[in-house]
């Protein structure tokens, strides 16, 4: 996977979704069409009887021009400090999902281990499980190498490849494929990172 920043535009052909925000910033998409559209191109999920877009989608949406707030101008700066009152990761959430998306991959919310994702190998969504758990770190946060190694242990333990996402202060996000190795002469394991020059 290549680090140059994304485009910014939107790669899918979706247009441009009519949203309305409901409490706790909870956005909702009503129009029948609209939600079949998201729905085949990853973004979003039913919940109950309301169809809801992720902080992070909606930002992404909103970034690529394919989104409109119901009876409020919104620009991608106000919504960021609306949802930012309600998470306050959603910056590194936003980047990190932006980048995968610019790169045609399909993210849907995680596993739990911190700002992730599953993420889809191109082609794959609902054909196949996700390959991949990508989780954002930002560069100098703060994280223990024991709670690190144990969220790469849980992950491969679920069958899923863990990749590390370093977002740099500039914005440009920068993946590492993190596993477990054993060495013969050492009793405990080590989680060995390595920069990862593929595809994601």
């Amino acid at each position: 996977m290549s680090s140059a920043p994304p485009s910014g535009k939107e790669p899918e052909a979706i247009p441009v979704v009519g949203v309305r925000l409901a409490g706790g910033a909870k956005v909702l998409v009503d129009e029948i069409r609209s939600q079949d559209e998201l729905r085949t191109k990853g973004f979003g999920e039913k919940e109950g009887q309301e169809y809801v877009l992720k902080p992070y989608e909606a930002l992404y949406l909103l970034h690529t021009g394919r989104l409109e707030v119901a009876g409020k101008k919104m620009t991608f700066d106000s919504m960021f400090e609306l949802l930012l009152k309600y998470d306050r990761n959603i910056m590194t959430k936003f980047l990190v999902y932006r980048d995968l998306r610019s790169r045609g991959y399909v993210a849907k919310e995680g596993f739990g281990f911190g700002d992730d994702f599953r993420v889809y190998e191109r082609g794959e969504y609902e054909v196949k499980p996700a390959r991949y758990v990508v989780f954002g770190i930002s560069e100098g946060a703060s994280i223990t190498a024991k709670s690190f190694a144990g969220a790469v242990e849980q992950i491969e333990k679920m069958g899923k490849e863990a990749v590390a996402a370093v977002i740099e202060r500039r914005g440009e996000v920068i993946y590492y494929k993190a596993s477990k190795m054993r060495f013969a002469q050492n009793r405990y394991d080590t989680s060995i990172v390595k920069k990862d020059d593929g595809a994601l």
